[in-house]
């Protein structure tokens, strides 16, 4: 279950760097057309929804009833359904700055890596009481790792989207 999970983790990402090579910097911060996000912001959120992981699965954990999975499939088919579109929560909206495609990806690769060494080092089985998706509930730290990779994988389309316009 971790390798399969690791490589499904690396996968995600480095589709999200493969699509982030398509913008140059001069892009990064164009909006490319009306309500839409620049990529920067794109990106930025994506940084913002996924920061902070080794904290929450620091945090207070327990092993409850039920699956290790069990809310697998309704996130995946929130985060991988592109024909809704979706308000961020406030606390994960990208800020109005000039983004820097280096630090973008620098930071990614930090997060990328938090969360392999999760993925290798945790029980993924624990349910972290300190995180909630609104409407989802608290979520087992293979769910939200799971959430991760949905939630890029929705976003990395989205910056097709954009290089495509």
């Amino acid at each position: 279950m971790k390798a399969e999970l690791k490589k499904e983790v690396e996968n995600t990402f480095a589709a999200l760097y493969q699509t982030l090579s398509l913008f140059d910097q001069s892009e990064i911060n164009i909006i490319p057309f009306d309500g839409s996000w620049t990529p920067g912001k794109v990106t930025r959120h994506i940084i913002k929804a996924t920061s902070g992981f080794k904290k929450v699965c620091d945090g207070n954990t327990k092993k409850l009833e039920g699956t290790i999975d069990e809310k697998v499939p309704v996130l995946k088919n929130i985060f991988l359904n592109f024909n809704t579109k979706y308000d961020s929560p406030e606390s994960i909206y990208p800020e109005d700055w000039e983004y820097d495609k280096n630090k973008l990806l620098s930071t990614l690769q930090k997060i990328e890596s938090e969360i392999l060494d999760i993925v290798e080092n945790y029980d993924l089985s624990l349910t972290c009481l300190d995180f909630e998706i609104p409407g989802i509930g608290n979520l087992t730290i293979y769910e939200l790792i799971n959430f991760a990779i949905f939630h890029t994988k929705r976003h990395t389309h989205q910056l097709k989207v954009i290089e495509g316009k």
